[in-house]
């Protein structure tokens, strides 16, 4: 069973259909018994890293979620739930994260050329880094992948398994251990990234 966490942030019935679609048990929750039980954990999210931060310590999930990651649990953060996985945003201030993988989120203002659009919206090829992880594992070097974001993973290159041209190499996933990040949106992605839920369906815990 796969579960996704329900803490008032993000569309999740796209991302609950595309999981179905490549047959997955699923369910929405915010009940720390049903994320213990569940083989894998998906945190979601769309909008901003503050309020998403703040919604997650308040409904007390965010120490719970960290030991389950912690614990070996297969883990993926999809979007503004993946740069929660990460120690620090600087998006409008200076925000805490999650803390389970190095680096922080900046924005992508500055780092692509000034003609560039920001939101950054759109396909883009992923371009594979280090070793294939297995979450790759039903698709191939420069499949192409749907992003919406004005900010970017950085300081993390040790954990980068994908980065993405948009005027300059943007970070599009990352991982550590049992531990996975997309930027771009799996759910908007078309077969490739139902091929990736697949992928992340299939793990074990260690």
């Amino acid at each position: 069973m796969v579960a996704i966490v329900d803490y008032g942030v993000g569309n999740l019935f796209s991302l609950k259909s595309s999981l179905k679609a490549v047959g997955a048990e699923v369910v929405v929750t915010a009940d720390i018994e049903v994320l213990k039980s569940a083989d894998q954990i998906i945190l979601p999210g769309v909008g901003a890293f503050e309020d998403a931060a703040k919604k997650l310590r308040e409904s007390g999930l965010s120490e719970k979620l960290i030991s389950l990651a912690k614990s070996g649990k297969p883990f993926l953060g999809i979007c503004l739930g993946m740069q929660l996985l990460f120690e620090k945003s600087y998006e409008y201030g200076e925000h805490e994260g999650l803390g389970l993988i190095k680096g922080n989120v900046r924005p992508i203002e500055g780092v692509i050329p000034e003609e560039y659009k920001i939101p950054h919206i759109g396909w883009n090829s992923l371009s594979f880094k280090g070793e294939k992880s297995p979450l790759w594992k039903y698709i191939n070097d420069g499949d192409y992948v749907y992003f919406v974001h004005s900010y970017y993973a950085a300081d993390c290159e040790k954990n980068v398994i994908a980065d993405s041209e948009y005027g300059a190499r943007l970070t599009a996933a990352v991982a550590d251990g049992n531990i996975f990040g997309c930027q771009f949106h799996p759910e908007k992605s078309g077969t490739v990234g139902l091929n990736i839920l697949k992928a992340f369906t299939e793990m074990k815990g260690e």
